[in-house]
């Protein structure tokens, strides 16, 4: 009997499919470090999120071990590299939560130029701030996309709805999608950052693009510009982030993902915290459709994979 052990919080679905195909299932949302790293060497596979580090020592503890299974789209909480050395299969759903995450960049775009968050706490405090803080039409705007891929992509086909104008850059060769699309394509960020109205970010994490949006970058773009980030928080240096909002460098910054999450920090605390910052607690993938979509796609490559893992026994005899 193949034994799984899922440590996060996942759609029921997930639970049902796999055990209508006959697997053992183990759910332990919330289970901590200590009681995974004494139990994970009765499992065959393992299935987080993002909130459970699956690092080398979670891995030489998991001696029966042959899929790691992500329930979502970054991979940065699991060493991939070493996962593989040790045979172990590495498995996502990239393209799960597309949907959910470029409608909640859309969604925090429009309450960023219209100040809907602010005033909707303004009114709520007793205070009726009509006039002070005047947004502006998205329509006609330069909205920049650093990271073209599905999520980009899907961002890009909404805001040109809305009558954007979109700029896109991406490290790899995505020249065709962009033709298709119809949309600018930038050699550099020090080519896009500076006609931006509006810049979002939709790339992993990965040791290239860890704080690749810093002082400098900010320094680039537009005064009073928007700046979403909706993929993850170490992407982004927020000490700079911080700053650039604090000289008016940086109008709004909508933020669905920090570095620590929840903030502890106080410098975190006090980003968090400013007027001109909207703030949602890592919430792209969180509706309904998303996880029902994550759930299904999962039960199959898992299924999947385990049985190309029997083939190959099998072809080896």
């Amino acid at each position: 009997m193949v034994r799984i052990l899922i440590t996060d919080t996942v759609d029921e679905e997930l639970i049902s499919e796999l055990t209508s195909r006959g697997l053992e299932v183990d759910y332990r949302p919330g289970i901590s470090r200590d009681e995974l790293l004494r139990i994970v060497s009765d499992y065959d596979v393992l299935i987080v999120r993002s909130r459970t580090k699956v690092d080398r020592e979670v891995i030489d503890r998991a001696r029966k071990l042959k899929i790691v299974a992500r329930a979502g789209v970054g991979l940065d909480n699991i060493d991939v590299e070493y996962a593989k050395s040790r045979g172990i299969q590495v498995i996502n759903t990239p393209e799960g939560p597309t949907e959910s995450v470029a409608e909640l960049t859309i969604g925090l775009m429009i309450a960023a130029a219209r100040y809907i968050t602010l005033f909707d706490r303004l009114v709520k405090e007793g205070k009726w701030p009509k006039g002070k803080y005047v947004g502006f039409e998205l329509q006609g705007k330069t909205l920049g996309i650093i990271g073209l891929g599905r999520i980009g992509t899907r961002v890009a086909e909404i805001a040109k709805v809305i009558g954007m104008h979109i700029i896109a850059y991406d490290i790899a060769d995505v020249r065709e999608r962009a033709e298709k699309l119809g949309i600018e394509l930038a050699r550099s960020l020090d080519e896009l950052l500076p006609k931006c109205d509006v810049v979002t970010l939709h790339v992993p994490l990965t040791k290239s693009t860890y704080r690749m949006i810093s002082k400098r970058e900010f320094d680039l773009m537009k005064d009073g510009v928007i700046f979403i980030n909706t993929s993850r928080g170490e992407i982004v240096d927020n000490r700079a982030l911080l700053e650039a909002l604090k000289s008016g460098k940086i109008g709004v910054a909508a933020l669905d993902v920090l570095e620590n999450e929840p903030p502890k920090e106080d410098w975190e605390l006090e980003l968090v915290r400013h007027p001109r910052v909207i703030v949602t607690p890592h919430i792209g993938s969180e509706t309904f459709e998303a996880r029902r979509r994550i759930a299904r796609l999962l039960a199959d490559k898992v299924c999947n994979a385990l049985r190309s893992m029997v083939m190959t026994l099998h072809g080896d005899r």
